[in-house]
C-alpha cells in the first residue's frame, strides 16, 4: 500500500520536484515555529520543578512535532478520492474512539475531564480525531446529496443525525469547546454546500437552548459563565486564571517584557503552556507580538478558504468542502482560545492550533495542513476534477535516455 502511495502522483513528486503551495506552508511554519518557542518558555518553570528538567516539554514537544510532520507526509501521499471513499469508515472510527473514551479503565481523567486514551507515555485525544473525521464524512455527504442538500430538508436533517450523537458524547467527556467548535463548523460546511438560510433559523434556536441548558447544568460551567464577566469579583478563586492572564496582557504593554522573562508563567497562572500560552505570548512580546501571531492566524484561516473557493471553481467538490471544514475548525479555535485569554468568553479548555502544547492537537494541525496542500495542488493539477481525468504516467517524467534515442532517430 505504502508502496503504491509512493509510486502514485503527489505533490511531494513531481517533474519540478516538491510543488507545495508555499504562503499557507510558510504561514504553517511560522507558527509551529512560534509555538515551539513559547512553549519552551512558558513551560520552563513547571517542567523544572515537576521533573527536574526544564527542557521537558519543549522535547515533548519536539517528538509530537516529528510525528506530526511524519503524519503531515504521510497525508500529501493519499489522494482525496480515497479520503472520499472511506468517509464513513472514519467516521465510525471516531464514534467507537469517543465511547472508548468514556469507559472506564480506558479513558484517562485529568482535571475531571476524560479525554485521553493512553498508549504509553502518549495519550490520544479522541475529539481531535473526531473533528477531522466528521469534516471528512460532511464533505462526501454534500457531494452524494447534492441535489437533496440544496432543495430537501431531509438533506438538511440527516447530517444533523449524525452530529448529534457526536456531540453528547463529547459533551459526556465533558468538551463543550470542542462541540462548540465541531457543530460550528459543520453548519457552516451545510450553509456553503446550498442549503437555504432560513432553515438554519430554528436550528440556531434548538443550539441556544441546548447551550444554556447545558451552561446551567453544572454548577462549575455556570461558576466560569457568571465570574468570567468581572473576574476581579473572585481573582482568588473562580476567576484566578482568567485574572492572572489579564495581568500578562497588561505586563506587557507594546513590546513586551522580553522572551523568557514572563512572571506569570512562575506558578501564578495555570495552563501557562496550554490553554494560556497566548497571555504568555502577549506578556512576553507585547501587543505588537500578539497582533502579529493573529495575523499569522488570520492569514492560515483565509488562505484555507481561498483553497476551498478555487478548488469549488474546478469542481472537486469534495475537497472544497474539507477545506472549508478544515478553515473553519481553525478558525473556531482560535476565536475560543484567544477569546478566553483576553477575557470575551468564558474559560474553557481549547488549545491555539500550531501553537499550544498537546501532541494530538498537533499532529491533527499538521495533518490538517497536509489536506490543504494536497488539495491545492490537486487543483492546480486538475488531478481529481470532474471534467478531467489523468493517469499516473501523466506526471512521470520520461527517463533522458530516451528522449535523447528518439532525437538521434530523426
Amino acid at each position: 500500500m505504502l508502496a503504491q502511495l509512493l509510486a502514485a502522483p503527489s505533490p511531494l513528486r513531481t517533474r519540478r520536484g516538491i510543488d507545495l503551495d508555499f504562503p499557507l506552508l510558510a504561514g504553517c511554519l511560522a507558527l509551529l515555529g512560534l509555538g515551539l518557542v513559547m512553549i519552551t518558555s512558558a513551560s520552563s518553570e513547571v517542567a523544572a520543578a515537576l521533573s527536574g528538567n526544564p527542557l521537558y516539554h519543549m522535547i515533548r514537544h519536539l517528538i509530537y512535532l516529528a510525528i506530526g510532520l511524519g503524519a503531515g507526509v504521510l497525508t500529501m501521499l493519499i489522494p482525496m478520492s480515497l479520503w472520499q471513499r472511506f468517509g464513513g469508515t472514519l467516521l465510525l472510527l471516531a464514534f467507537v474512539l469517543l465511547i472508548l473514551v468514556l469507559l472506564p479503565g480506558i479513558g484517562r481523567e485529568v482535571n475531571g475531564a476524560k479525554r485521553w486514551i493512553g498508549f504509553g507515555m502518549f495519550n490520544v485525544q479522541p475529539s481531535e480525531l473526531a473533528k477531522l473525521f466528521t469534516v471528512m464524512f460532511i464533505a462526501g455527504y454534500l457531494v452524494r446529496r447534492q441535489a437533496e442538500v440544496r432543495e430537501k430538508l431531509t438533506g438538511f436533517l440527516k447530517p444533523l443525525l449524525v452530529l448529534g450523537p457526536i456531540a453528547m458524547l463529547l459533551l459526556a467527556e465533558p468538551d463543550f469547546g470542542a462541540t462548540v467548535v465541531l457543530v460550528g463548523a459543520s453548519i457552516a460546511m451545510l450553509f456553503l454546500g446550498g442549503v437555504n438560510l432560513w432553515r438554519f433559523i430554528p436550528l440556531a434556536g434548538v443550539v441556544l437552548a441546548a447551550g444554556v441548558l447545558v451552561m446551567t447544568s453544572q454548577a462549575y460551567r455556570l461558576e466560569r459563565l457568571t465570574n468570567f464577566v468581572d473576574p476581579w469579583a473572585d481573582q482568588y478563586g473562580a476567576g484566578y486564571q482568567l485574572s492572572q492572564a489579564l495581568i500578562a496582557f497588561g505586563r506587557g504593554e507594546w513590546f513586551g517584557v522580553g522572551l523568557g522573562n514572563s512572571i506569570q508563567k512562575q506558578f501564578y497562572l495555570p495552563e501557562a503552556h496550554t490553554d494560556f500560552v497566548f497571555a504568555v505570548l502577549a506578556e512576553e512580546l507585547g501587543m505588537v507580538g500578539a497582533l502579529v501571531t493573529l495575523g499569522l492566524f488570520v492569514f492560515v484561516s483565509v488562505r484555507a478558504l481561498y483553497i476551498g473557493l478555487w478548488a469549488e471553481k474546478a469542481k472537486q467538490f469534495f475537497a472544497a468542502y474539507v477545506a472549508y471544514g478544515l478553515a473553519f475548525l481553525w478558525i473556531g479555535q482560535v476565536l475560543i482560545n484567544i477569546g478566553v485569554n483576553v477575557g470575551l468568553l468564558p474559560t474553557k479548555g481549547l488549545t491555539l492550533p500550531f501553537l499550544s502544547y498537546g501532541g494530538s492537537s498537533l499532529v491533527i494541525c499538521c495533518v490538517s495542513l497536509a489536506l490543504l496542500l494536497r488539495i491545492e495542488w490537486e487543483r492546480r493539477t486538475q488531478l481529481g476534477s470532474a471534467d478531467v481525468e489523468f493517469s499516473e504516467a501523466d506526471f512521470i517524467e520520461e527517463p533522458r535516455g530516451s528522449a535523447e534515442g528518439i532525437g538521434h532517430a530523426r
